[in-house]
């Protein structure tokens, strides 16, 4: 019964007192899980990882100067609108003005247009 004991006592790896790191950690700490064999069986796998990272980030990239541009297109926008609707009104108002000088003119009304605005009279009693 003792020899099956010092068989299994035997058999474990010392451990190091407060030691809890991971043995694969400490395999790929000190290069033992990452060969060069490792490299070259993997090799067209990690070429396509490397690759297709690089992708990603030109793709976000351009995401994102694409996002810039909207940003700037679309305040452009705004201005371009409100400066429409602020000639529109100034052409309409111009466009009424001149079609009711027009029919006054063709009816023969005699009516002009009055430069300065109205004024009240008052009566005094």
């Amino acid at each position: 019964m003792t020899e099956k004991i010092n068989n299994k006592t035997r058999n474990k790896k010392p451990v190091k007192a407060g030691s809890h790191t991971p043995s694969w950690w400490v395999d790929v700490k000190y290069g033992r899980s990452l060969s060069v064999e490792f490299f070259k069986k993997n090799a067209w796998l990690l070429m396509i990882f490397v690759v297709t990272v690089l992708a990603l980030m030109g793709l976000r990239y351009k995401t994102m100067t694409k996002m810039e541009e909207i940003k700037r297109l679309t305040t452009e926008l705004q201005i371009a609108e409100s400066s429409k609707l602020q000639e529109k009104a100034a052409y309409m108002s111009l466009i009424r003005e001149t079609e009711m000088r027009r029919l006054v003119r063709e009816n023969g009304l005699g009516l002009e247009f009055q430069e300065q605005p109205p004024y009240e009279l008052v009566l005094e009693r």
